[in-house]
């Protein structure tokens, strides 16, 4: 099913879930006693849903890590994965239900401030964390910090990276470099002409959602201003992001990205057709399983340079734990069992997970400063520092829940799908997407 089939139901569902009062809603402090004694006595089980994750591997070792955990504890631990497009719906189904899974993973944006109201504070829990961990990063603490009261909604996770990846040969027999947006669609257009076009997404999901981001802010605008207090979306700089993009779908891209979902553009860089997208290190490995040639000629280099800045938007995964939750207790612990052992889960993901905690993975990373199974070994040693040029939605603000329903309801998409294909002229898409998104943030105002 189509995300854009599943929008309407999620805000119908989202705004319903607002105005509930969960006879479930309360309190849950962390465990002063021992954990086991005490989940042995209330509750036996732990569920656990998130997003099926794009590193199958990954899945893989949590569903048996999340299984170890709980036989160890005598608990019965049942973990469901979900696609990702459908992880906004389900959110909002449960929260309606008032009830659900008691763990659940977020992927994208949203969640820890949409449902902020339902999920249980988990300020210690990071705080814990980061004593051992180090500092949460900037984008860690965006995810789920809530500046008003101290609280935290949700568990940091990590992070994922969009670099651009390109077949090397291809560029350098046009003799071009696609380290730049102007150097994107000048050779991009070459590289069309030779049946091999640019591919990022101008449909509804995650991954044009970080993109046309990071090109906005490349262009030095956003959707708000830094203290989270107004939309500035319409400006100069939109404007002129607007127009790029036109021109790049018109030059050097086909109109399949319409359509695409978040797995069209790692499909199309693996057919060994699509010359350059911008996608998290998945379709990289892909590419080694299908055809190490390929994989071999697929390089990995940081996100283009605007006329104002160099920088990309990234998705995010989190751990919310609801009111209504039947074991949160099991769902702390876990969560601590797990932060203790996340060096594991990075090399489980291949270098996909980034960490949101200072020292979880020292530098250098494994994997990412070394990798054996690619060529050269250093290909991926540049996501070690992403971190510098990544940034998730309500850059350079807050996140909030204004800014997660906008994620949601795909207003930057849109605002660039509109004028690439000659709906609307640039000004008039801009001031279409601005208006959407005063709507949104004028709906949110004042409330927590």
């Amino acid at each position: 099913m189509s995300t854009d089939k599943l929008l309407p139901v999620t805000r119908r569902r989202f705004l319903k879930s607002t105005g509930l009062t969960l006879a479930a809603a309360g309190s849950a402090p962390l465990l002063s006693a021992p954990f086991v004694s005490r989940a042995l006595a209330d509750n036996k089980s732990l569920s656990i849903v998130q997003w099926s994750h794009f590193v199958p591997a990954y899945d893989t070792w949590f569903d048996n890590f999340a299984k170890t955990w709980g036989e160890k504890n005598k608990i019965a631990v049942t973990v469901d994965h979900v696609p990702v497009q459908n992880i906004p719906a389900r959110a909002a189904s449960e929260a309606s239900a008032g009830s659900g899974h008691d763990l659940f993973g977020f992927n994208g944006a949203g969640g820890a401030h949409l449902y902020r109201k339902f999920f249980i504070d988990v300020a210690d829990l990071v705080k814990e964390t980061e004593k051992k961990y180090g500092k949460v990063s900037t984008i860690g603490k965006q995810l789920g910090y809530n500046a008003d009261d101290g609280t935290w909604s949700a568990f940091p996770d990590f992070y994922i990276n969009f670099p651009g990846m390109y077949q090397k040969s291809l560029w350098d027999e046009i003799g071009v470099v696609p380290d730049t947006w102007d150097n994107l669609r000048k050779g991009g257009a070459k590289l069309k002409a030779k049946g091999h076009p640019v591919g990022i997404s101008l449909g509804h999901s995650n991954d044009p959602s970080t993109t046309w981001r990071g090109l906005l802010w490349c262009y030095g605008a956003s959707e708000q201003d830094e203290q989270g207090k107004k939309i500035v979306l319409d400006s100069k700089g939109a404007v002129e992001a607007v127009k790029y993009v036109a021109a790049l779908y018109k030059e050097a891209m086909t109109s399949d990205v319409l359509s695409w979902n978040d797995a069209s553009n790692n499909q199309y860089i693996d057919s060994g057709v699509g010359s350059y997208i911008i996608n998290p290190i998945s379709a990289y490995r892909t590419a080694q399983t299908l055809n190490k040639k390929l994989a071999d000629d697929i390089f990995v280099i940081k996100p283009p340079k605007g006329p104002v800045k160099q920088i990309m938007g990234a998705a995010s995964e989190f751990y919310g734990i609801w009111k209504f939750a039947k074991n949160k207790e099991a769902a702390i612990e876990f969560l601590k069992y797990y932060s203790e052992h996340w060096p594991e889960a990075f090399k489980a993901s291949e270098g996909y997970n980034n960490p949101c905690f200072a020292n979880l993975v020292p530098k250098p990373m494994p994997i990412l400063s070394n990798d054996p199974t690619s060529t050269p070994h250093d290909k991926l040693a540049i996501l070690q520092d992403s971190d510098q040029w990544s940034a998730i939605p309500g850059y350079p603000g807050p996140a909030t829940p204004a800014m997660d329903e906008i994620y949601y309801t795909f207003i930057i998409n849109d605002m660039m799908a509109k004028t690439a294909t000659g709906q609307l002229i640039a000004e008039e898409s801009v001031k279409w997407a601005t208006q959407q998104c005063e709507a949104i943030f004028k709906k949110w105002a004042g409330k927590a």
